[in-house]
């Protein structure tokens, strides 16, 4: 199971973004990130994140040769250049994300990128509806940042255990 950042585009006017603009950012290693880092980072149009991977290359560049270093160490710092941005992958697509004024709306575990994209629609609209209904007029507000569920309407008495009421048989 795969866990997903969902980030809501910034709002234009009174209208709520539709929801083919909501991004899901998948947390963990990236190969794509690895094996192609400046150009996976252009298809994501990272260019603040492209321009300090630059940077990071002429200074790391730069340091292997005033160290006089042999190539293979030199090879071995930019594979490890390379593992850093396929692990923080993730980091750097939210930071871009970020600054581009998306707000992180949720977090959402799927098999893949379309099952979680269902599970958190399903709940959004589900608990779009429960705050409008009046018993959940006091649920707490989602201006956190983190999607918070519909408080659950009041139960009956307190019972310990598996049965849902008192004396109830199976």
């Amino acid at each position: 199971m795969a866990v997903y950042t969902v980030h809501e585009p910034p709002l234009r006017g009174a209208a709520a973004p539709p929801p083919e603009r909501f991004i899901f950012v998948r947390d963990g290693f990236s190969f794509a990130a690895l094996l192609f880092g400046p150009l996976w980072m252009l298809r994501h149009r990272m260019w603040l994140v492209l321009f300090g991977y630059g940077l990071v290359l002429v200074g790391l560049a730069a340091a292997v040769r005033l160290a006089q270093s042999s190539s293979a160490a030199g090879a071995t710092a930019y594979v490890l250049l390379a593992l850093l941005i396929g692990f923080e992958a993730g980091t750097l697509r939210r930071f871009t994300l970020r600054r581009r004024r998306f707000r992180n709306i949720g977090v959402v575990v799927g098999d893949d990128l379309e099952a979680a994209e269902a599970r958190f629609f399903d709940s959004w609209i589900k608990r779009a509806g429960e705050i409008d209904a009046p018993r959940y007029r006091d649920a707490p507000s989602p201006t956190t940042g983190y999607p918070t569920m519909p408080q659950s309407p009041p139960a009956g008495p307190e019972v310990l255990g598996l049965f849902p009421e008192p004396g109830a048989r199976t």
